[in-house]
């Protein structure tokens, strides 16, 4: 098998009462795993793509043959999303960047209210299903994107710092129709040292 679907780095339960304990173990358990078992089915017949990184393969998609790529693309992206999304998530987490990402927050969006007002407004803006993220575009500045699906930012020569993951199976349990709700109530679990870490390598 090419990729594994990573623990949660956290209880099920540690990003109460935010984001609750069941969305998090059905959306993990079932929703991550299904994403990479279909990611390995689709490259179990290239194993010389399936030994990169799946971050290389998302880069540089345009080099996926043909036939898969629709799969590397939707169950490949669903990987890699999610993979990432757990680890920019945490307990008593939430709060405010500091340091160096903190001021090209300030500097871009011209202040961390306003960057939230315009985050949130990414999120709440993307039709049916996918994501809303922070990225460091391809000349190395900061931008709020939003990608439908499982499609993803790499492909577009971005890299992330911060996402949110706004298909419904995300928050439906708890929140229902009430998008806003959930992505207000988010704000209260971003990791901003993994945010700010990535922001530092990505800048490197």
């Amino acid at each position: 098998m090419a990729y594994e679907t990573p623990p949660l780095p956290y209880a099920y339960d540690a990003l109460e009462p935010y984001l609750d304990a069941r969305t998090m173990e059905i959306h993990h358990d079932k929703h991550h795993v299904t994403y990479t078992t279909n990611c390995n089915k689709a490259l179990a017949e290239h194993p010389d793509l399936a030994a990169k990184p799946i971050e290389q393969l998302l880069r540089e998609i345009d080099r996926v043959p043909a036939d898969i790529r629709p799969a590397v693309i939707n169950h490949g992206g669903g990987h890699y999303h999610h993979s990432f999304y757990w680890r920019i998530l945490g307990p008593g987490k939430g709060g405010q960047p500091k340091g160096p990402l903190a001021d090209e927050i300030k500097k871009v969006f011209g202040g961390f209210d306003a960057f939230k007002e315009q985050f949130a407004k990414a999120a709440l803006g993307r039709f049916g299903s996918g994501w809303a993220w922070l990225c460091l575009d391809a000349s190395g500045k900061l931008a709020i994107c939003d990608t439908m699906n499982q499609d993803s930012p790499l492909s577009k020569g971005h890299t992330p710092i911060l996402t949110i993951d706004v298909w419904e199976h995300a928050y439906y349990l708890k929140y229902q129709n009430r998008r806003a709700d959930f992505v207000a109530a988010w704000w209260n679990v971003v990791n901003w040292d993994m945010a700010t870490d990535l922001y530092n390598a990505g800048r490197r």
